[in-house]
């Protein structure tokens, strides 16, 4: 078998007395797309926030490329994790700057791109998300909620990153909306080969973006698969989640 683009495995995180991750085990395949679902505070955003080095695992292994960034020294974890891009879930826009110095942040800070050719690679990479050059000049405040998504995934495959990171990407969108922007991601991520994560609550947005679906439930990942089974998954948990049902195990884990 090829070796996963990134390897997670026993990654444990508590917060005092709250056990956030108990043990999780999750391989997501070069070039493949994983969308990780479940319930609020299952521990979905402090997954990818531990890939990403914003939170510190208690224990456990995350693997990039076949390397533990955990264990990795400070400067090499750094490069590995620059591969990363991360549409946030609230887009994340710095209301100060204009669109173009948005999406050529990154660039830009790392000194990838002179600032006389950001604009340009801006108009370049917005075009790739389906927005006008005059979006460029603009601030975030004048964009709609669509249009500040789309600008938070120029930014986020400005770099051409190699896996890319999705948190809740059709939040606060209405459904058509909702599928413009999934079909976007897909369309970026195919045409980049990137590996990426999602993490939703959104089952369409799931089976949309997904090849593969992994559920968190009590720390641990209870349930993966193709993402075309979320809504036929005979798994209890999974069943329960995905169709909304008031009864099910979830409900009587929350009522002891």
């Amino acid at each position: 078998m090829s070796q996963p683009k990134i390897r997670i495995r026993g990654l444990k995180k508590a917060f005092g007395p709250k056990v956030v991750l108990d043990g999780v085990d999750l391989d997501v395949e070069q070039g493949t797309a994983m969308v990780v679902i479940g319930g609020s505070g299952t521990g979905k955003s402090v997954l990818i926030k531990s890939v990403l080095g914003l939170v510190t695992p208690d224990a456990g292994v995350i693997e990039i490329d076949g390397e533990d960034v955990l264990k990795a020294p400070r400067a090499r974890a750094r490069e590995l994790r620059a591969q990363i891009g991360m549409l946030f879930q609230n887009g994340a826009l710095f209301d100060s700057l204009p669109v173009w110095e948005n999406v050529t942040f990154g660039l830009l800070a790392q000194r990838r791109i002179r600032r006389s050719a950001a604009r340009g690679k801006a108009i370049e990479v917005l075009a790739q998300v389906g927005l006008d050059a005059t979006v460029a000049d603009l601030s975030p405040s004048e964009l709609s909620g669509g249009m500040q998504k789309r600008v938070g995934l120029a930014r986020a495959i400005a770099s051409e990153p190699a896996i890319i990171f999705f948190d809740e990407p059709t939040t606060g969108l209405d459904p058509i909306m909702g599928a413009v922007i999934d079909g976007l991601i897909v369309d970026c991520v195919k045409r980049l080969g990137s590996t990426s994560i999602a993490i939703t609550h959104d089952m369409a947005s799931a089976q949309r973006i997904g090849d593969n679906a992994a559920m968190l439930y009590q720390g641990q990942v209870t349930w993966t698969g193709p993402a075309n089974e979320l809504m036929t998954c005979p798994n209890p948990v999974v069943d329960q989640f995905t169709h909304g049902r008031a009864q099910g195990p979830i409900t009587m884990a929350l009522r002891k």
